[in-house]
């Protein structure tokens, strides 16, 4: 990989970095923001939702026409009104006003995910990509380790407000930044332009194709099946486990720390062992402590940290060579808009989770959790669909021996069955 890569990879993890921070973030504040607004978990479980809803409709809305554009401009008009619905969120006085700038939020951030990977895709060669994957989703680690512990010590010490601060101050130190070392990426334009149809068709040409069906179904379980639990997995350990405070972001920190050192790992063994082989292997694994947690005995804290910590690595680790098998599927040309459904379908799933989940979850007075094992139920029926659909998409991809990215002329209709 050339320090020119590396320098681009870097700058996409920083910025993936402050938009997942914002989304996780949210998760944990749910033991400060229900007794502070004196909400249900109903109500807490659709300010998650709210933000992965708006972003899965902008997402929806942008694969019509996003791949006609520079992708990099279209990352930062999205990454400008996402540190804008950021502030919003710092400065909400009300539950209704919160609401509302994580639907603006959302809105903007629906753009940000689907171009980072459109960008790594256009950048690196399939045979690379989950190398490059890896770097990506060490962001997810980073926010993790340092982001959401962070955050909460600033919603301790402070207020809830402040991580939202903290986060859009940073993003606004990565601007100038994006803006001098990524280029332009807009070889795709030309052919886009050219090939440009209607939003129908394209709609029907996603939906003909048996492997973009497949990969979107992957991402769909992939997301809804993992965020069943995180939602509630603060509260839980705190109201129902009894951990303090300031115990529990070193769940968040342990995993996060761990996944820092695993995720670059996971891309170089999916490149050589194989995507599909990896990914059967961590989300077969990522089942034993999704079980354990959703039904967690009065153990030591640091028995916690090793089962959560575990659970840290397998599931981040799966996602990225799911993430590389997804990218595949499509050609340069439809990348961005397939990659816009794509991040579409994995926040609308997520919203989804968070939804159902707060209808299973049901919050006492003393602000303990009842049926929380339910969604761990729920959860690995998912994953093991999740592996099933995974399964059919490799075979698919294996049969037919091509490298659609090799392919730029190709439309993503001549791939399907």
């Amino acid at each position: 990989m050339s320090a020119k890569e590396r320098i681009i990879l870097l700058l996409l993890a920083a910025l993936n970095f402050t938009h997942i921070m914002d989304f996780m973030i949210m998760m944990p504040l749910g033991n400060f923001l229900m007794p502070y607004f004196d909400i249900t978990s109903q109500a807490f479980s659709m300010l998650v939702a709210a933000y992965t809803f708006s972003a899965g409709i902008s997402g929806f809305a942008a694969a019509f026409f996003v791949d006609r554009y520079d992708r990099k401009k279209v990352l930062l008009f999205g990454f400008a009104g996402f540190l804008i619905g950021t502030v919003c969120c710092a400065v909400a006085p009300s539950y209704g006003l919160l609401l509302a700038a994580r639907i603006i939020a959302g809105l903007f951030g629906g753009l940000i995910s689907a171009q980072v990977l459109s960008i790594v895709s256009d950048l690196i060669p399939y045979e690379r990509r989950a190398s490059a994957m890896g770097m990506i989703m060490a962001a997810f680690s980073v926010a993790s380790v340092f982001g959401v512990p962070f955050g909460l010590y600033l919603a301790n010490h402070f207020s809830w407000h402040a991580p939202f601060y903290f986060v859009a101050g940073l993003g606004v130190v990565l601007l100038p930044f994006i803006m001098r070392f990524i280029p332009a990426m807009d070889k795709h334009v030309y052919a886009a332009t050219q090939n440009k149809i209607d939003p129908i068709t394209l709609v029907k040409d996603v939906m003909r194709n048996r492997s973009q069906v497949l990969a979107l179904g992957l991402s769909a379980t992939l997301m809804m099946g993992h965020f069943m639990i995180i939602p509630f997995l603060n509260p839980f350990m705190e109201f129902n486990k009894g951990f303090s405070k300031t115990q529990t972001p070193m769940i968040y920190f342990v995993g996060g720390l761990l996944t820092l050192f695993t995720s670059p790992m996971f891309g170089r063994v999916a490149d050589k062992l194989g995507k599909f082989r990896l990914f059967s292997i961590l989300a077969t694994a990522a089942l034993v402590p999704v079980a354990i947690i959703t039904n967690l005995p009065q153990i030591p804290f640091a028995v916690v940290l090793c089962i959560t910590g575990f659970w840290f690595v397998v599931s981040s680790g799966r996602a990225i060579p799911a993430q590389a098998m997804i990218s595949h599927v499509v050609p340069p040309d439809r990348r961005g808009s397939f990659m816009s459904f794509n991040s579409s379908i994995q926040q609308v799933f997520v919203g989804l989770a968070s939804i159902v989940a707060g209808f299973i979850v049901v919050k006492q007075p003393d602000n303990t959790i009842l049926h929380y094992n339910i969604t761990g139920y729920i959860s690995i029926a998912i994953a093991i669909c999740c592996i099933y659909i995974a399964y059919r998409l490799n075979r698919r991809m294996e049969a037919r021996e091509i490298s659609i990215d090799s392919l730029p002329d190709k439309r993503p209709e001549d791939a399907a069955a």
